[in-house]
């Protein structure tokens, strides 16, 4: 699987907003323990004749445990820098005020500790943290008693390196909010920058402006109409999947051409013409490095065959380049890879080859000998229907959550028509599809847990080898006790986008 999601460890909300009687700033309250956080600016609304003063305000700030990322990393549960993006997903709150439209909000990492406290008014703001326990607007901790640097939140200065910012704009201010933040959590992962967490703001341009006068609140160039207000759900909301959470995503699918070689043609691009092969080293069961390769460069010949088709003989065949061999390399642990373009006999092209991986380009040490089934690329006279029967061969009806699962996922063309000679006695291969997708999402309300990952970022797409395609499922970040159901989608050539596929395979975790 080629997702995983870090739930934050603490929240809260920090305002300096006036409470019911319009008199006396919250700027004490704790609300640490609210199943949502609130970030809005007000403006004007409690001092006449001096409105600059009335600034109100409240930001979101957010801990995410980034030791688990660290630790994952370490483990190769997910790749190296580099290879994988982390992705902040925060989930809009429905709330009957209004909520701002075309609202910018920045995101920023935290420069101080602080602690999350206990509170949960977020109406009257009566949860009072002061000398007990919990960040506030003037307090960042109060074990030991510790102010923050700025009242509302001190954060790095993105112009002392690194820190990181990003900002996202909300048009319609009922999205949910996702950004990439993978510099951040990577400053954080390298220790280069504290984990504190971030902070989720209003731009300046947009927070109230406040004069000059009151340096708690100095924000001349600010906004002077009100942005009220933008509610996100918090870490302790009962919704397990509206809770803040970094994903991490990268694409760590596997095109394995074994069974789906081509032979290189003038129809075909340079890419397509290329072929990628695989080698599996398994030792006990267990991915292993050859040890000898580690992670080294690794050599693939090809040869005709015997006259019975069944073993490597005659000398080696020759590439596009001349050569007698390419050099492959190592992707992941026991896993190499080489690429593959040839050109068949202009006579009568050969229906079996043979590939064998080696330590060099003389192949002194042989590691592994194969055989690959060779089609020539041909055109045709009438326009192909892109249209496919979905089947997952291993499906099961329930899953622990703690149970990590590949499934094999058999595709066929929805016109393949055999006979009864070839029902009886032929194998049914599997169609391959490049460029596949998975969805998962909860049967009672449809609610996605794993949405189609098809952007610039693939984390969602489908493997293939020799036996067909398959995906990887990491079942920790479902929640227990419900139903899911899986689809597919394809991407049609023809109208340049995947299509969903009908069939939908269900499955429960306990």
């Amino acid at each position: 699987m080629s997702i995983k999601r870090y739930i934050a460890s603490e929240d809260n909300t920090l305002t300096n907003a006036y409470q019911e009687n319009l008199t006396t700033r919250a700027t004490g309250s704790n609300i640490g323990a609210a199943d949502v956080m609130e970030i809005f600016s007000i403006y004007g609304q409690a001092v006449s004749g001096n409105p600059t003063k009335s600034t109100e305000l409240s930001r979101a700030i957010i801990r995410f445990p980034i030791s688990r990322i660290s630790s994952d990393r370490t483990s190769g549960n997910i790749p190296k820098s580099g290879s994988v993006n982390f992705v902040l997903r925060l989930y809009h709150a429905e709330t009957d005020q209004t909520t701002p439209k075309d609202a910018v909000y920045k995101i920023q990492a935290l420069a101080q500790s602080w602690e999350e406290g206990y509170g949960t008014d977020l109406h009257l703001y009566e949860d009072i943290s002061t000398n007990t326990t919990g960040s506030n607007w003037v307090y960042a901790s109060f074990n030991p008693a510790t102010k923050w640097n700025n009242q509302g939140g001190s954060v790095l200065s993105s112009s002392a390196s690194p820190a990181p910012e990003y900002s996202t704009k909300l048009a319609n201010g009922d999205e949910d909010i996702e950004v990439d933040i993978t510099s951040m959590v990577e400053e954080w992962v390298a220790g280069n920058i504290t984990n504190y967490g971030l902070m989720l703001k209003l731009t300046s341009s947009q927070e109230g402006s406040a004069s000059a006068n009151y340096p708690e609140y100095s924000n001349p160039t600010g906004s002077t109409i009100s942005y009220y207000t933008k509610r996100i759900f918090a870490r302790t909301s009962e919704y397990f999947y509206k809770r803040p959470v970094i994903e991490a995503r990268w694409d760590n699918s596997k095109q394995d051409d074994r069974g789906n070689f081509q032979y290189s043609s003038s129809l075909a691009s340079a890419t397509d013409n290329f072929n990628t092969i695989y080698l599996y080293n398994y030792v006990r069961g267990r991915l292993k490095n050859i040890p000898v390769v580690e992670d080294g460069e690794i050599f693939v010949s090809l040869f005709s065959g015997s006259s019975n088709n069944t073993a490597p003989t005659g000398t080696k065949l020759k590439f596009f380049n001349g050569k007698q061999y390419v050099t492959g390399g190592q992707i992941s642990t026991g896993i190499y890879t080489a690429s593959i373009c040839i050109t068949s006999s202009r006579t009568e092209p050969l229906t079996r080859l043979f590939d064998v991986w080696s330590n060099g380009e003389t192949g002194s040490i042989q590691y592994w000998t194969s055989s690959i089934e060779p089609v020539v690329i041909g055109a045709a006279n009438n326009t192909l229907e892109e249209s496919y029967v979905t089947s997952i061969e291993n499906m099961k009806n329930d899953f622990r959550q703690d149970e990590k699962y590949r499934f094999r996922v058999f595709i066929r063309e929805r016109n393949w028509n055999p006979n009864i000679y070839t029902k009886a006695n032929a194998t049914v291969k599997p169609y391959i599809v490049e460029s596949g997708s998975y969805r998962i999402y909860r049967i009672t309300d449809n609610q996605d847990v794993v949405r189609h990952g098809t952007g610039s970022v693939k984390f969602t797409k489908l493997s293939y080898d020799i036996s067909g395609s398959y995906f990887d499922l990491d079942f920790d970040i479902f929640e227990k006790n419900y139903q899911y159901g899986i689809k597919f989608a394809y991407y049609n050539s023809y109208t340049n986008c995947y299509e969903e596929q009908s069939e939908v395979f269900k499955f429960r975790v306990v």
